[in-house]
């Protein structure tokens, strides 16, 4: 049988490239929303960050997930990514 092709993708924070399903992906649709895609397949602009808390403060304090998503992101955003790393 043959093996299927892993889908990479990069976490923009520590520029690896890593297993889609090590990753998360967050959102901008075309209506200036932000949102994190559990599913990895909600139409907007997308970014990945590793399921990590050290990766996650570095990401906040850097505000690199607001320069490639081109738009601020709230305090509630990053809780909810918290709450899905840690859970």
């Amino acid at each position: 049988m043959k093996q299927r092709k892993i889908p990479l993708r990069t976490c923009v924070v520590t520029k690896e490239s890593l297993p889609k399903k090590e990753l998360l992906r967050i959102v901008r649709n075309k209506e200036g929303e932000v949102k994190v895609d559990v599913t990895g397949k909600l139409n907007g602009r997308g970014a990945y960050i590793k399921k990590d808390a050290s990766v996650l403060e570095k990401a906040i304090s850097s505000k690199i997930l607001e320069k490639k998503l081109e738009c601020q992101i709230e305090d509630s955003i990053y809780e909810e990514i918290r709450k899905i790393i840690e859970s």
